[in-house]
Formats: structure tokens, C-alpha cells, sequence
């Protein structure tokens, strides 16, 4: 099993391929190293339609990135209510909401000024 710390976009890349097992919808990465004072390289931003959803969404990004890089996440949280999970990378984080949460919170209209791409996923 691999054990090497992944770059922050090999690594944001291994986050989208676990969203995308589980067919989360509008994935979006945002590039946050040239703004200086972010609290992570790249977030990448995901929902799904309920909270089984999410939650598989999520402990799918975890196997996925344990089974390609053997690492863990350094942090996550959200498991309990399920509308709103966050994993933890340190230098990458992903956040995956459901739809109604997600659209509360515009966390991709907090972080604008970074790097958007998103990603086709219907």
C-alpha cells in the first residue's frame, strides 16, 4: 500500500475520483494557493441528494484516497447529521453537502476569488 504524501492536486484529483464512485453531483475544485492566507491548498465541493448520499460520498473519498495514498484525513466531521461532511487533508479538504445545505451556505461564493473548475458529472 503506497504510504507517500500525495501532491495537493494528485491528491484533490483522487478526492473527485471518490465523488464520483458514489455519482455526487457538481463537483467543483477550487485552487486556493494564490490568495495567500487560505487555510488549505484546494477545496474540493461536492452534494448529494440525501443523507445516505453524503455519507457514502464521503467514506468513499476516505477509501479511496487511503486505498491510492495510504493516508488518512487529519480531520472530518459532519458523520452524525449528514448535511454537511467535511474531510480533512490538511493541504486539501473536501466538503460534501446535501443540495439544500450547500446552496444555504455558498461556501464556492466565499472562496470566488480562487481557482474554480468544475467538474461534468451528469
Amino acid at each position: 500500500m503506497p504510504n507517500k504524501q500525495a501532491s495537493p492536486e494528485k491528491l484533490a484529483e483522487i478526492v473527485v475520483q471518490g465523488m464520483l464512485e458514489k455519482k455526487a453531483h457538481h463537483i467543483t475544485t477550487i485552487d486556493l494557493r494564490k490568495l495567500g492566507a487560505s487555510v488549505t491548498d484546494i477545496m474540493v465541493i461536492c452534494h448529494g441528494d440525501s443523507d445516505r448520499q453524503v455519507d457514502a460520498i464521503a467514506h468513499s473519498v476516505i477509501d479511496e484516497v487511503k486505498k491510492q495514498t495510504g493516508e488518512n484525513p487529519f480531520s472530518r466531521e459532519g458523520f452524525r447529521e449528514g448535511n454537511w461532511i467535511l474531510v480533512d487533508y490538511i493541504n486539501v479538504v473536501a466538503h460534501v453537502f446535501k443540495k439544500d445545505m450547500r446552496e444555504f451556505y455558498g461556501i464556492e461564493d466565499l472562496w470566488g476569488d480562487g481557482v474554480v473548475t468544475e467538474i461534468t458529472t451528469d
